[in-house]
């Protein structure tokens, strides 16, 4: 059930990372300030600096194991998905909480359907 290889969520890795950098911006949030602008930002750098160091066919320092990447990719969405509760915005426009629910939640099913090791290629096909 698990379809959906390292390769391809590591390109999703980056791809949402920049998204949430630019999620405030991009749904028209940004004046709102305070946790609704700071928390996509805050975990979009941390999803790209945590991908770089994972062990997948995307992360150059790769030591942080696949596995252990999943689980801190289904923590920081849950956290982005419950934030406008934690800290209140939930009251504000639809464009200020939907996307940080949306996105978390998406992020989620991702990572229920990510296969949790890269396909390694014997060495004899690789030589």
């Amino acid at each position: 059930m698990r379809f959906i290889p390292t390769k391809v969520h590591g390109v999703l890795d980056y791809v949402v990372g920049i998204a949430l950098i630019a999620a405030p911006w991009l749904f028209g949030f940004a004046a709102v300030g305070g946790a609704a602008v700071i928390i996509p930002i805050v975990l979009g750098v941390g999803l790209i600096v945590y991908s770089l160091f994972t062990k997948y066919e995307w992360g150059p320092f790769g030591f942080i194991p696949m596995p252990v990447h999943l689980v801190f990719d289904i923590v920081a969405s849950l956290f982005l998905a419950l934030s406008p509760w934690i800290f209140g915005f939930s009251g504000e426009a639809l464009n200020v909480w939907l996307p940080h629910v949306v996105v978390g939640v998406t992020v989620i099913i991702v990572v229920l359907f990510s296969q949790p090791q890269p396909q390694t290629t014997p060495r004899a096909a690789r030589a």
